[in-house]
């Protein structure tokens, strides 16, 4: 009886490694994705973006989208981090959220990104643009510069909040040019906006797709862009300099990105699996056209293990941002 079995078992095995059955039968059900932001903004249209394309790739299974915000994100992806580790909920999380927060909210982060979630793949990368209002009289970025030297702290410019990107790269241009531009936080993005549209504030940076209806309205005027090199695939924003040439040496490149993430110890061939089918449609040209009308550049990696080594490296990067603009939000 037992020859018998061996015998029949055999053909199967080599025919469809037991390894690979599982990864195909992975998912049979619906997946979450969960957004930690409300609807509207860049996270969750990217978000729907995928939940779009990637049901081809993962069995036809739907794509559920989940906005849960709060707290910068961290409620969102705390929930994700504590969900069951079987590949059914994942976040998609920002840079900010997983390499900022543990240093914003350092008394109060409820998990820690970095072991209670595990890496699939980045997704798209963006910078933030610099704009002034266009009845302000700085055409140029050296002309902003040199206005703020001349009249320390009289400028303003408002951001979505305390630890922003916004927030961020500010700290660094005073920094990097020896100037003084007030910072007014909003609770969100959409207020500091209609404040700069109103005259309220003199400039801003913020994500491209929130800002670029305004600049081609020619209600707002691009100085800069916060990446090093300029965002060529944006045909409006092709002649804005970017930080390499504005402030050579100063290192500023800021850009966050859109990765997503499982509850740590979910099994490597459903992680596998993820992966695989997120870097199909990151890599698809039907995905490019989706994204680089909004600003962001699609991306993926290799990997899972070369997107946790890229992670550890940015954590310290953000971490240095947070500490030299003594933002803190707990």
């Amino acid at each position: 009886m037992t020859r018998r079995r061996s015998l029949l078992a055999a053909p199967l095995a080599l025919a469809a490694p037991a390894p690979l059955l599982a990864q195909e039968a992975f998912p049979d059900r619906p997946v979450r994705l969960v957004v930690p932001f409300t609807p509207g903004g860049a996270v969750d249209l990217t978000g729907r973006v995928l939940a779009e394309m990637l049901p081809p790739l993962l069995n036809g299974q739907s794509i559920v989208i989940e906005n849960r915000g709060g707290a910068g994100g961290n409620i969102g992806g705390d929930a994700v981090a504590k969900a069951p580790k079987d590949g059914y909920t994942l976040l998609l999380g920002t840079a900010t959220i997983l390499a900022a927060n543990k240093f914003l909210f350092r008394r109060s982060m409820p998990f820690d990104p970095m072991t209670e979630l595990a890496p699939v793949t980045r997704v798209a990368t963006g910078t933030v643009l610099l704009v002034v209002n266009a009845n302000r009289p700085w055409r140029s970025f050296a002309d902003l510069v040199a206005a703020a030297k001349a009249a320390p702290g009289r400028i303003s410019m408002g951001s979505s909040g305390n630890g922003s990107i916004s927030h961020l790269t500010l700290a660094a241009l005073n920094r990097a040019a020896g100037i003084e531009i007030t910072h007014v936080p909003y609770r969100g993005g959409a207020q500091a906006i209609a404040d700069l549209l109103s005259g309220q504030i003199d400039m801003m940076f913020d994500v491209i797709p929130a800002l670029m209806p305004h600049v081609r309205e020619g209600r707002v005027r691009p100085l800069a862009v916060g990446s090093a090199q300029r965002v060529t695939f944006v045909p409006e924003l092709r002649d804005v300099p970017g930080m390499a040439e504005l402030l050579p040496g100063s290192g500023i490149d800021s850009q966050s990105w859109y990765a997503v993430m499982a509850p740590a110890g979910t099994p490597a061939d459903r992680v596998a699996r993820l992966h695989g089918a997120l870097r199909q449609v990151a890599q698809s040209d039907a995905f490019r056209a989706r994204m680089e009308p909004l600003g962001f550049a699609p991306v993926s990696d290799e990997s899972p293990a070369s997107f946790a080594d890229y992670f550890r490296a940015q954590e310290q990067v953000w971490r240095a941002l947070v500490e030299a603009s003594g933002a803190t939000l707990d």
